[in-house]
């Protein structure tokens, strides 16, 4: 037979509690309301008007000292904070929250504090009712979103910075509209194939192998055989990444139509060497050099390919480059600080 409490319906938003059977106690209450408080991580304290502490349950540093020595005991002005909120609970009856940080040995806590009065028959406040939830999980998930946020909004501006340069660049040096969208498609396809090395490793960036090979590989060669890389393997920052995947998409686009890439038998060779600077810092050397035909680099005309590869690219990373046609073979040599790549 169910109680007469039990008859009231579940869930109806009311604070008194519902007994399911008839043998409920409140000893047996209170055991499930601690393990509950203690399961979640929930430390409540009463007080009494004059801020006497009448029972306190689940209390643990910083509420209370972690140690004979007295550490974790809250800095004064978070103490003071929570003092005065509670003078204000009892004055007026009305609850009041606050949300404090206090330094650990892992670095800031953070915690949401209730404080509620408890009103007597009369309506009278007798007492203060402390509740503290510690939420630094919840604060550093938070911070982290919001720092990811703001790093893909920057990245944002920087990628569509980089399309619109291509757009003006490619539009200057395309003799028609068909020209221009062709051109421009491949290069936001380069654009994106970078992109995606990218956000494949959080943002960390690329492997130059890597990145190399999916620039060759874009254009339908077997990349074990139309591609010989050698030497280091540095791992690109992201604004490295995309700019050297744009030289390597205009090489490549060059030498499938001109070049080596055009023939069944060709292949291009490209060599990354880690050498150190005048200055002593240690820089990225990347050659490509492949064999062409006689019309390999479209002569001396200059085009968007030849300008990025001699301007924006190296301009955009603090480095240099050199495209050298001579005698049926290119080459070309892009020289960046370390600044764009670690070992």
């Amino acid at each position: 037979m169910r109680s007469k409490t039990s008859d009231r319906t579940e869930g109806a938003g009311s604070d008194e509690v519902i007994a399911l059977h008839p043998a409920e106690s409140g000893m047996q209450l209170g055991r499930a309301l601690l393990h509950a408080l203690h399961n979640a991580g929930i430390s409540v304290l009463y007080q009494d008007r004059e801020m006497k502490t009448v029972w306190a349950r689940n209390m643990r540093a910083p509420w209370v000292p972690d140690n004979a020595e007295g550490n974790g005991i809250l800095p004064v002005a978070q103490a003071d904070r929570i003092r005065a909120a509670k003078g204000d609970v009892v004055a007026t009856g009305n609850p009041e929250r606050l949300e404090i940080s206090v330094p650990g040995e892992d670095g800031i806590r953070w915690f949401q504090v209730w404080v509620d009065a408890d009103h007597g028959d009369s309506g009278d406040v007798q007492g203060v009712v402390t509740t503290m939830v510690e939420t630094t999980e919840q604060k550093r998930r938070e911070q982290t979103l919001t720092t990811l946020l703001r790093e893909v909004s920057h990245r944002s501006k920087n990628l569509l910075a980089i399309i619109q340069s291509i757009a003006t660049q490619t539009g200057r040096y395309s003799d028609g509209i068909s020209d221009f969208l062709t051109r421009f498609r491949g290069r936001l396809q380069s654009l994106a194939s970078s992109q995606d090395l990218v956000t494949s490793s959080n943002w960390r960036g690329a492997a130059l192998h890597e990145l190399v090979a999916s620039q060759v590989g874009r254009y339908g060669t077997s990349t074990s055989h139309s591609l010989h890389f050698r030497g280091a393997n540095p791992y690109l920052n992201p604004n490295a990444a995309l700019h050297i995947g744009l030289a390597m998409h205009e090489l490549a686009v060059n030498s499938v139509s001109y070049g080596a890439l055009s023939r069944p038998d060709g292949f291009v060779e490209v060599s990354a060497d880690l050498n150190t600077a005048t200055a002593g810092e240690v820089v990225l050397s990347l050659t490509w050099a492949e064999a062409i035909g006689t019309h390999g680099g479209r002569g001396s005309q200059k085009r968007f390919g030849s300008v990025a590869l001699e301007r924006v690219v190296p301009t955009s990373l603090n480095g240099t480059a050199n495209l050298d046609i001579v005698d049926g073979h290119l080459e070309y040599r892009l020289v960046v600080p370390h600044s764009n790549f670690e070992t």
